[in-house]
């Protein structure tokens, strides 16, 4: 990671039915698309891009590292990360490969955010019980770590068998492939990411964001508990967000979409129906959604800044399905105008508390 502040997109590349039509996008125009929006965000500048790993009908990525090898092909400068990668139901020792190929591929631009996933369908799928969704974490981070650390290898757990002196290959580019840790709002898993050195991608999907501040807390004390500097373990925050020329356009273009996503899961879950009303509530600067014209997303996120004290924003542009031109426009938006403004006044602010 650069020592400055990044900013940075990510996708779970929905294909959920166009708000205004019903219809869904044809799938493979879908990945297109996202391969052209990744080229874009890496041309204007932004920092990272990452995509989610979801295993439903209403999403497309089911292998991150695939679509980021691909996009790494066409790509220069930007990182490239899983936004989610839900180690708990797959196998660390294909993990680490997959992304060691995909940080050669890049030329030592991956990383992996490892996390448990919000939804249960993996689980069967890859034949775990969800009744096992704590252990089966824990252990294959384990793993994972230790296949970082060692090119051979010698570990047994209870989910997976047992490696003895096995040698795991392709070693990635980097010395030591970044791997950081998915958290929504559960204060174990903040301590476990700072008792291992690992930096944290705080998910932020509703509240107040301040409501979160105790977690980053929680995980800098775990860590200098545990004997490692907090200031060197970075702290990602992700939240749902758009960017058009105004707030207003901003605020109507994307709730139609958003709220289609959100009362999808909300039957699934019990949720009563998403309003207009509450969209807009939570495009307020103390509120959770990152939608707005640029100066506003800018100033929402150097307002969290203070509150964290955080190195990466990452916003999740495609909250369902958008026009794909529009969706380009919000990346350049993102990249040209947002981060640029969030950049400088970061680094002046520090500079000043220097002084």
């Amino acid at each position: 990671m650069s020592g400055g502040f990044e900013v940075g997109v990510f996708s779970f590349v929905e294909n959920t039915p166009d708000p205004a039509t019903g219809r869904l996008r044809d799938p493979s125009q879908r990945m297109r698309d996202l391969l052209e929006e990744i080229v874009l965000a890496d041309q204007v500048g932004l920092d990272v891009f990452g995509i989610g790993e979801h295993h439903r009908d209403d999403y497309l990525a089911a292998t991150p590292p695939l679509v980021l090898a691909a996009a790494a092909a066409r790509t220069e400068r930007i990182r490239l990360t899983s936004s989610v990668t839900v180690l708990s139901a797959d196998d660390p020792v294909r993990v680490f490969q997959d992304f060691a190929q995909l940080d050669l591929i890049s030329r030592g631009r991956a990383e992996i955010i490892a996390g448990r996933g919000s939804f249960a369908e993996a689980f069967p799928l890859f034949g775990h019980s969800f009744d096992d969704y704590e252990s089966l974490f824990e252990e294959k981070l384990e793993l994972l770590l230790e296949l970082r650390r060692h090119e051979r290898v010698t570990w047994s757990g209870k989910h997976r068998p047992a490696l003895d002196d096995l040698g795991v290959y392709p070693r990635p580019a980097q010395a030591e492939l970044p791997v950081w840790v998915a958290v929504g709002g559960t204060p174990a898993s903040a301590a476990r990411a700072g008792r291992l050195g690992l930096p944290l991608a705080l998910a932020i999907i509703g509240g107040r964001p301040d409501r979160f501040r105790p977690l980053i807390e929680i995980h800098r004390r775990a860590a200098q508990q545990a004997g490692h500097d907090p200031s060197t373990l970075p702290v990602a925050v992700a939240l749902h967000g758009w960017v058009a020329e105004d707030r207003r356009r901003a605020i109507d273009e994307a709730y139609p979409a958003h709220a289609v996503t959100m009362n999808r899961v909300g039957r699934e879950r019990g949720w009563p129906p998403y309003s207009k009303a509450q969209f807009e509530a939570s495009c307020a600067l103390e509120q959770n959604l990152m939608v707005g014209d640029p100066e506003w997303v800018a100033e929402k996120i150097l307002y969290q800044h203070e509150l964290f004290g955080h190195r990466r924003t990452m916003i999740q542009l495609t909250v369902g399905s958008l026009p794909h031109d529009r969706v380009l426009q919000a990346i350049e938006k993102l990249g040209t105008e947002v981060a640029p403004r969030v950049r400088d006044e970061i680094a002046r602010r520090e500079a000043s508390a220097r002084a």
